[in-house]
């Protein structure tokens, strides 16, 4: 006879939903017509519960209005069933769409996501991971702003899992996940140099930031592989805003040699150049370049024409660095781990206009 059909608590005064008193497995159980141990199993996703029994348990759960009381479960097990996530800017596409992939893998795991933004200050960084650790939070995933990540040590020497993404931690070995930066952008630079342009424009991020400066060199290598040149005015690093790219096409579109095409070192870098772009064609200005952008965004599909992008596998990034997460959680004591996630040229037609 399975252990679920082993006698039962008898029923008693169960408490109503609506009632003042908040509803124990006890009162599941008398209500289910099962040992006690089986609702634990139902409500702790233990197996050995038959599925019929399962669906009593559930059905008597929900008529009940139970909620487990994870404060007896913390203490038991030592876990919050919770992790922190801190990223740059949650309003960021590229980084909603990693939270997303990074929630829905947590969500497998039974844990909550505790997101927030760094705004690239590596005070509020450190303020943030600190705030989560004090909140107990089984694990970390890191999407760094510090240049040294030192003060997680004694956090990390006392149980707390971590994994940095997109960028490396600094003055520390951890699990890391990351795109193939240098490659992609390679990559993209070269589908403009095989198109025929010789004079390619770089627009990027500030160049303190690790992502930035391997795209950077990405593009240098794709220019000097094909033994082209580069200008200094054709490149500018800066904190990604109209004003900056402004001036920055302006300069690399000015006469005697324009640029005749622009690759774009993140999404928002490539929003602000096609809005200027299209600003300075409909002042009748030169501005017909060829364009590809690192990371793809929304839309970039239906504009004409398309963006071409190298897109990083952001669902990929994510699901990875939560995946190595919950692996330390379940006890993976092995060395540091770095992943790195190939990235894709998607030809949409604005990386195929010809030199003019």
């Amino acid at each position: 006879m399975p252990a679920e059909d082993q006698a039962a608590p008898q029923r008693g005064d169960v408490p109503s939903p609506g009632g003042r008193s908040r509803p124990t497995m006890q009162d599941v159980a008398a209500h289910a017509g099962v040992a006690l141990k089986t609702v634990s199993r139902v409500v702790n996703g233990e197996p050995g519960v038959t599925p019929a029994m399962a669906e009593r348990v559930r059905a008597a759960i929900d008529q009940l209005g139970f909620r487990r009381n994870d404060g007896a479960r913390i203490l038991r097990k030592g876990q919050t069933a919770s992790i922190g996530l801190i990223m740059e800017d949650i309003g960021d596409p590229f980084y909603s769409a990693l939270s997303r992939a990074i929630e829905d893998v947590a969500r497998v795991h039974g844990h909550l996501l505790f997101t927030g933004s760094s705004d690239e200050d590596p005070a509020r960084e450190r303020e943030l991971a600190l705030a989560f650790c004090a909140r107990r939070v089984d694990g970390l995933i890191v999407i760094p702003a510090s240049d040294d990540h030192t003060y997680l040590l004694p956090e990390i020497a006392a149980g707390l899992a971590t994994v940095f993404v997109d960028r490396p931690p600094r003055l520390i070995e951890a699990d890391t996940v990351l795109s193939s930066n240098i490659d992609g952008a390679r990559a993209g630079v070269a589908h403009l140099i095989r198109g025929g342009h010789r004079r390619i424009g770089y627009i990027g991020d500030a160049p303190r930031i690790y992502t930035s400066m391997l795209r950077h060199r990405g593009y240098r290598e794709a220019m000097a592989q094909a033994g082209l040149r580069v200008d200094d005015s054709w490149v500018a690093m800066a904190a990604p805003s109209l004003g900056s790219v402004r001036l920055a096409l302006r300069r690399m579109l000015a006469r005697p040699a324009p640029v005749t095409a622009l690759f774009c070192g993140n999404n928002r870098v490539s929003v602000a150049a096609l809005r200027e772009l299209r600003a300075l064609a409909q002042a009748g200005e030169p501005g017909g370049v060829a364009f590809v952008g690192f990371d793809d965004f929304e839309l970039a599909d239906l504009l004409y024409p398309g963006v071409t992008v190298v897109a990083q596998d952001v669902a990929r990034l994510g699901q990875g660095a939560a995946q190595l997460l919950f692996r330390r959680l379940a006890g993976d004591r092995g060395p540091a781990e770095r992943i790195e996630v190939a990235t894709q040229l998607i030809q949409r037609g604005s990386g195929e206009i010809p030199p003019g």
